[in-house]
């Protein structure tokens, strides 16, 4: 009886039926910036599983140097270096990797005539835009004074390899740098960032 008792305990002396899934989950990765379903989904899709570990995310660094440029004058010609906000990999393993970074830049347009066939745009803060690998949302942020406007960059990087065609790819990336964007302007108390609530909307169709 005790030993039949011990079995039962130890769930047959593997333990495996109690073991905790390893990794973070789409509501913990990177503060939750992925936690609403549209973005949870995008996430899980991009890396390919539902559990994710953190890859060199340094987000109170990423809003510090954001607050840092707003608070100090800078001109139109500087650049500021942008921070890793949020990278992650899948908890798994694998190649796939994930890496959002912010940055305050000068004025636009940001979108040149060369890059626009080969990327989809969309409606979302000053310029939003993406191809299968690469992507940015571009909102304005105005602080408490004495601090005064900036434009924020929130660079995607997602996994290499993925077809130039490969619209719904776009469309996942675009919705998690909208969201990480919507974090940053949450976390930074900007007004009025015109940024989209969920999946942006297309605007316009790559032609290449």
């Amino acid at each position: 009886m005790a030993v039949a008792a011990l079995a039962s305990c130890s769930g047959g002396g593997s333990g495996e039926g109690t073991k905790e899934p390893e990794g973070l989950t789409a509501a913990e990765a990177c503060g939750g910036f992925a936690k609403d379903a549209a973005s949870t989904a995008a996430l899980k899709a991009v890396l390919g599983g539902d559990r994710f570990e953190d890859n060199y995310s340094k987000p109170d660094k990423a809003l510090d140097r954001l607050r840092d440029d707003a608070a100090a004058p800078w001109a139109d010609s500087y650049r500021p270096q942008p921070v890793t906000y949020c990278g992650l990999l899948p908890a798994e393993g694998g190649p796939k990797n994930l890496k959002i970074e912010v940055g305050a830049v000068g004025k636009g347009p940001y979108l040149g005539p060369k890059l626009a066939p080969k990327v989809t745009s969309y409606t979302s803060g000053l310029e939003a835009f993406t191809s299968s690998s690469l992507g940015s949302v571009y909102f304005s942020c105005r602080l408490k004074a004495p601090a005064h406007e900036i434009v924020v960059e929130t660079t995607i990087w997602g996994p290499a390899g993925v077809p130039d065609t490969d619209l719904a790819q776009r469309t996942r990336l675009i919705t998690l740098a909208n969201a990480a964007a919507r974090q940053v302007s949450a976390e930074l108390g900007c007004e009025d960032d015109g940024l989209a609530t969920g999946v942006p909307s297309p605007t316009a169709n790559p032609t290449s």
